[in-house]
């Protein structure tokens, strides 16, 4: 939010004049000269001759104060033009003074934001005005009034608000999971549901501002059923995966050959690489497995068409950064048919994993000889990103669209995986997404670790794709 920065210009006028007890100089009698007098016929009575009177000097004094007075006028006007040109410079190029700006050009008033109407041409004032916090996925909502997040009241809250809640933030409304209840103190206020409200009003229309809620208990989300079912052996090292070890890990191939890895979101998307689509972006021809541990499990296992592609449009292949892709698939996954297949949870904000967090990586590409039959794993710690930016290992190249990891003992075979292949961690019983496997120097040489997506840095790119 900018404000006006107003010019406190006020010029003053400055009047010439005489100065104080100042008086003309005496005239001589040589310096006095006669005014001119018409001259009239003679008279016999002549009039006494006219008396002499001395120059009026006050008419130079007028004449210098009339310049002066001129003078500061002008540059009076020319001070007003100049504060006239900086204002409205100023307001040209900021087109949102008074408000907030919606990305396009427009903006609108801050009032107007997370109101639960759509002002901006696109919505872009009502798309992020929801999310999830933490490893116990609490609900926040941003409030324009008191310009905070607040935690929502589970007093009067139903499954009707989750679902509206859960699809307000890109999900579908088919893959709801369930609300939730925790205690927590809030400082400044809680949002509670309105006694009155419609369901189909916007879920952001259905609550109020409260100072208090019933027990402290607020609301927690699950919009999808996800980062369960591993069952790994977890030895250190890379080694080949057991089926339903990673239920999220997916292969996609073209014309029946591996290319990359990708992990599931949702039964409908996949999170994976931009430089696996660069030279290739048309859906139709990609196909999608899930479910598959070696080069024989795309035999006994369905082979799903891709119907869309989104590349994060500020990808760059020389920089390599916004390196994240989502392909949408023409039919869902049965996640719910299958143990072995199922989604991994988005990171949620304020989440907290940082170096040296144990992690793991899996994908078909993670051998010396490159692509291997056999789905592998290997466990890696994330590094932190000015070690990983220091001048023995990338020198400045990793950005904050990028995470680092690498091996958790010397020796130990771990390199970033086939492009596009997941970088998970466990908290709290939960396997979350924290990277898509990027790129790196020669993973098995020391302080090169692989570099990854961020995937909490495109948290709201994710969401809005989602969301179309």
């Amino acid at each position: 939010m900018t404000t006006n920065p107003y010019l406190d210009s006020g010029p003053h006028f400055i009047h010439g004049g005489s100065q104080d007890g100042e008086k003309p100089p005496p005239f001589s009698p040589a310096e006095l000269q006669p005014q001119y007098v018409h001259q009239l016929a003679p008279n016999p009575d002549p009039l006494p001759p006219p008396e002499l009177t001395h120059p009026i000097p006050h008419r130079k004094g007028v004449k210098q104060r009339c310049i002066k007075f001129t003078v500061a006028a002008v540059i009076s006007l020319l001070l007003l033009l100049l504060v006239a040109g900086v204002l409205l410079g100023y307001y040209l190029s900021s087109t949102c003074v008074h408000g907030v700006a919606c990305g396009d050009g427009s903006c609108v008033w801050e009032s107007q934001w997370c109101d639960g109407v759509r002002d901006c041409p696109r919505g872009q004032d009502e798309a992020a005005c929801l999310r999830l916090y933490g490893s116990s996925f609490l609900l926040q909502i941003y409030s324009s009034q008191s310009k905070s997040w607040r935690t929502v009241c589970s007093h009067g809250w139903t499954d009707q608000q989750g679902k509206a809640s859960c699809q307000h933030i890109g999900y579908s409304k088919s893959t709801y999971f369930k609300s939730g209840q925790q205690k927590t103190d809030s400082g400044n206020g809680f949002l509670i549901v309105k006694p009155e409200s419609r369901p189909e009003t916007p879920i952001l229309q259905q609550l109020v501002h409260s100072n208090a809620c019933p027990n402290n208990s607020v609301v927690t989300l699950r919009c999808i059923d996800c980062g369960s079912g591993v069952n790994s052996s977890r030895a250190l090292g890379g080694q080949p995966a057991t089926l339903g070890s990673w239920p999220w890990q997916v292969s996609l191939q073209v014309e029946g050959s591996h290319r990359c890895g990708g992990a599931i979101i949702t039964p409908y998307w996949i999170l994976t690489a931009a430089h696996c689509v660069a030279g290739n972006s048309n859906p139709a021809d990609w196909t999608v497995y899930a479910g598959v541990v070696d080069s024989l499990g795309a035999l006994f296992n369905p082979a799903h068409s891709v119907s869309r592609i989104v590349a994060h449009e500020d990808y760059s292949s020389l920089t390599l950064r916004n390196d994240i892709t989502l392909m949408k698939l023409s039919n869902p996954f049965h996640v719910t048919a299958s143990r072995n297949i199922g989604p991994v949870c988005l990171p949620t904000v304020g989440l907290n994993i940082t170096a040296p967090q144990s992690c793991w990586i899996s994908g078909f590409g993670g051998t010396e000889n490159g692509v291997s039959p056999y789905l592998m794993e290997a466990e890696v710690s994330l590094v932190d990103s000015a070690d990983c930016n220091s001048s023995i290992a990338y020198n400045g190249r990793i950005t904050q669209d990028m995470l680092c990891a690498g091996a958790t003992e010397a020796g130990a075979h771990a390199c970033h995986g086939d492009g596009g292949g997941p970088l998970v961690a466990q908290r709290d019983g939960v396997w979350w997404l924290l990277g898509d496997s990027s790129w790196g120097d020669q993973c098995t040489v020391q302080n090169t670790p692989g570099v990854y997506g961020n995937v909490t840095y495109f948290l709201g790119w994710i969401y809005h794709q989602l969301g179309t």
